[in-house]
Formats: structure tokens, sequence, C-alpha cells
């Protein structure tokens, strides 16, 4: 183990630690109600971006959102080919199993993912250098090709277009699972979008009626 990443390690001790004595302490109550099973009511698909921690952003306890996170906060479109469908999986679990009643589609601003989305710097590459990356983004390709026709590929203007699209696309995909669609039809699921902004701490929400974020008050 290297010295940095030992360094690393001691800190999150360091966190459990505080964690044990201020967090797990206090609140052995709400843990030893979760012993046995989570009753989440809604499920969060977030990026694995260190700095878009939903836990942190909605200030919530242990057991009230089930999250999955993955670059860029995307959906693979429904599918039953043989392979490993974590994302899927983990959908089927939530909405199937825990009966969640919501799903949120939450990306970010400042998205690594949704930048390499753009710019396409790792198509081609091989695996291990940049090809599962590529490969997982591609989902983007189609609606890439409008925003670099009209903005670009650099710039801020190109980037949050770029972001915003991801949250839609992920959307349209999560309404290709027959078992979703149902229930949002039977009324007994609802989907969200939303973006969070690094640079100033904003929660935006998607209306889907006119395709447009607005920052919540």
């Amino acid at each position: 183990m290297t010295q940095d990443s030992s360094l690393g390690f001691d800190r999150l001790l360091a966190g459990y630690r505080r964690f044990r004595g201020s967090g797990w302490e206090p609140n052995r109550k709400r843990w030893e109600q979760l012993r046995d099973g989570q009753t989440p009511e809604t499920m969060i698909i977030a990026c694995s971006d260190s700095r878009v921690d939903p836990s942190q952003i909605f200030d919530v306890d242990p057991g009230e959102i089930f999250v999955v996170r993955n670059v860029a906060a995307l959906v693979p479109p429904y599918e039953t080919s043989p392979g490993h469908h974590g994302v899927s999986a983990a959908l089927e679990f939530a909405v199937q199993f825990l009966n969640v009643k919501e799903v949120l589609v939450m990306g970010h601003g400042r998205c690594g993912g949704c930048k390499a989305a753009l710019t396409q710097e790792m198509h081609g590459q091989e695996m291990g250098a940049g090809g599962f990356v590529a490969n997982w983004i591609s989902m983007l390709d189609e609606v890439r090709a409008p925003i670099a026709q009209s903005l670009g590929i650099d710039g801020r203007p190109a980037e949050q277009a770029m972001e915003q699209a991801a949250v839609k696309v992920s959307l349209a995909n999560l309404r290709t699972f027959p078992y979703i669609r149902q229930k949002e039809a039977a009324g007994s699921l609802r989907l969200r979008g939303a973006l969070f902004a690094i640079s100033d701490g904003a929660l935006h929400v998607l209306d889907e009626a006119d395709g447009t974020f607005s920052a919540v008050e």
C-alpha cells in the first residue's frame, strides 16, 4: 500500500470513529429499526462523482433513499440480453421489491462523463484506457449531435446542454422498462429529473412539460 493510500484510509477510519460516536450511537434506535429491512420511498440515480453525494445534498437519514451511482447518472434502455445489468438489477429491486414511490435521476454540473460524451475524447480507446467509459457514455451519442452542431463541443453552454440532455435520456430510458411504464401509468410511481450545480450548491428540478430546469427556492 502506498503512503498516500494509507493516509487516505486513515482519514476514513477517523471518520468512522466520529460516526460511531456522533452518528450511530445517538441514533441507535433508528439503526435497530433498519436491522431487519429497509423501506425507502425514493430511489436516486446519481453520478459517481465524489462531489455529489445524494445523502448529503438531501440531508437524509439512513434508510430513507435507495441510491445507485454511475458515470453521468445514466440509465441504459431495457434489454434482456445476457450480461451484467447493474443499473437494471437495482431498478428491478427498488421498484418491484422495495416498492419505491419515486425515482429521481440527478445529474450535476461540471460532469466529466457528460463532457467526455460531448468531446468524444475517449472514443476509440482500449478497455482500461477509456474504452469502458466511452462505451457507457455512448448512450448520449444521439443527443450529442444537435448540441455539438449548435453550440460546439467546448465551453459551459455546450456542457450544460449535455448535462441536461443526459437527465432526459435517462428518464426516457426508464420508461422503456415495462414495469416502470405500468406503475407510472397507474400512478404508483413517479419519475423526476434534477441537476445539482456544484458551483453554487443549487438544485434545479426538471419540468418535463416544457423541458426546462428551475432552481429550487
